[in-house]
């Protein structure tokens, strides 16, 4: 049995609360987070009532039904193929192309809970086959951190997120490496590179790399020569040709794909540090993992940051001696703000990911070595905080009684307020009544305040700094103004007495409490 570790405890149990409201919820967690393990424990939960688990490769239905049984003891079966699966099993893990195909053999109320495994794929015509079948069930979707655009076309099928773990957390925790960023002095040009269904075309990007693979195989030897190196490439063709390159430049690589006779094998003797580089087209964005990876070259380059997240994710993992997970980032001539960059991982806002983009190709210019992505995310949030702030504060030396939201959440340093953008249906709605009622009682200018979701998460920080007795709002504005330097970290009574001070009375603030 394999115990949850705290974040997919709590994950679990933000779930079945979200269970109590809505019937289809989104979890959002990086890779090697141990997303697998964590619906395993949902299922487990869900006993007697039966669960299914949909999959679109075989890879991650093995994948998911080796982590059930070694998670919590349940032996699942599979519906793919020439697999079929018993009517009486608890969990059955499937494929959705042979789930589709096999409906009429499953009754629509057969399964209590079904998990979308990857989810991002859940609004296309197949998926949704699958899951309105099913519609009486709870559904889970879980996925790597998508993008705003992405959130927003699931919240087409789902109607909240339950769960939001950051890939910081889990760096900061010890659960997965540190990441590292190389901006690499040569200029790809993409200009020509035509758009198919929403993403670069893939013979077109190949081309276009063609003049460079030796210039970026002498970068691999200069800056990754002692590591083990996993590269991303659009097509077969130009896997198998930047391979064959690397060992004109001395490398042990290889090339992998899904017709390679002896696949597992070169898997294996990658694990086993026989092969230094390993080359694919696509085959290892999901399901493939291999803790020792320590370098990623993505020269497959994406509009999707759902994708981009993938292959970054293949080297995410820890390993013993694993001192970070290096990305080798090159200067990609492109249409501005359609191309995913190692910022775009982490960064909240196209603003900030845009100045950390800006910094780590300045950092490359001058020779400086690579950069710590979380430093870089931190030291470009807070520039673009203050000046956001410092802009904020400038129009509100007008007399007005109320304060801006996004004028709280930077006085208070709350990223995830300041960058939030509603993405479930639910969000999107007007604040309710009891909403307006907190928030004007406690100075929140309500014109700045448009959406259901971001009054309930101001909210919920009001209620935090309630439970820890800190400033109200109010109070944080009144402090700035009288040049206290730090007053969101003041308690409520301490605020009162320099508050007092300074107009020459007393009076206790208060917050207004409401369910909403």
């Amino acid at each position: 049995m394999m115990p949850l570790r705290p974040y997919q405890q709590a994950a679990v149990d933000q779930t079945l609360e979200g269970f109590g409201l809505f019937d289809r919820q989104l979890g959002v967690a990086p890779t090697g987070s141990g997303k697998t393990v964590l619906f395993s424990h949902l299922a487990k939960h869900f006993l007697p009532k039966r669960t299914l688990i949909l999959a679109h490769r075989e890879e991650l239905i093995d994948q998911a039904i080796h982590k059930l049984h070694q998670s919590t003891g349940i032996h699942a079966q599979k519906e793919k193929a020439e697999w079929k699966a018993s009517l009486n099993a608890d969990v059955v893990v499937a494929s959705v192309q042979t789930m589709q195909r096999r409906l009429d053999k499953w009754p629509s109320d057969h399964f209590g809970l079904v998990v979308a495994d990857e989810a991002h794929h859940a609004i296309s015509k197949s998926w949704q086959e699958v899951l309105c079948h099913f519609s009486s069930a709870k559904t889970l979707g879980v996925t790597a951190t998508p993008d705003r655009g992405d959130k927003k076309n699931l919240g087409k099928y789902f109607e909240n997120i339950a769960f939001e773990i950051s890939l910081f957390d889990l760096i900061n925790e010890g659960w997965l490496s540190k990441i590292a960023v190389k901006s690499v002095p040569i200029k790809i040009d993409l200009t020509g590179v035509r758009q198919t269904a929403g993403d670069y075309n893939e013979a077109d990007v190949g081309h276009a790399l063609e003049p460079y693979m030796h210039q970026i195989a002498q970068v691999i030897v200069e800056e990754a020569a002692f590591r083990k190196v996993l590269v991303f490439l659009p097509l077969i063709a130009t896997s198998k040709a930047f391979c064959a390159i690397c060992r004109e430049h001395g490398l042990n690589a290889e090339h992998i794909d899904g017709m390679s006779p002896d696949r597992q094998s070169k898997l294996d003797r990658y694990a086993d540090g026989k092969i230094d580089v390993l080359c694919n087209a696509m085959l290892l964005t999901e399901g493939y993992d291999c803790p020792e990876v320590c370098c990623v070259v993505i020269l497959r380059p994406t509009r999707s940051r759902s994708l981009y997240s993938q292959m970054v994710g293949r080297g995410t993992r820890i390993f013993p001696g694993k001192e970070n997970l290096l990305l080798l980032d090159f200067l990609w001539m492109h249409e501005k703000h359609s191309l995913i960059r190692p910022a775009h991982l982490v960064a909240q806002s196209d603003e900030v990911a845009e100045e950390m983009t800006k910094a780590a190709e300045k950092a490359c210019r001058g020779g400086e070595a690579e950069l710590d992505l979380q430093s870089l995310e931190s030291e470009c949030r807070n520039q673009w905080e203050a000046k956001i702030l410092e802009e904020l504060q400038l129009k509100a030396r007008r007399k007005a009684r109320t304060i801006d939201a996004m004028e709280f959440a930077l006085s208070i340093r709350s990223a995830a307020l300041a960058e939030y953008q509603p993405t479930m249906p639910w969000e999107f709605d007007r604040p309710s009544v009891g909403q307006i009622d907190v928030l004007s009682h406690n100075g929140i200018d309500l014109s700045t305040v448009r959406f259901k979701g971001h009054a309930s998460k101001i909210i919920d920080l009001l209620a935090t700094r309630q439970d820890l007795r800190l400033a109200t709002p109010k109070q944080i504005r009144l402090m700035k103004q009288f040049g206290h330097p730090n007053p969101e970290t003041l308690s409520l009574e301490k605020a009162t007495a320099f508050i007092g001070q300074r107009l020459g009375r007393g009076g206790q603030p208060k917050y207004r409490k409401a369910t909403v």
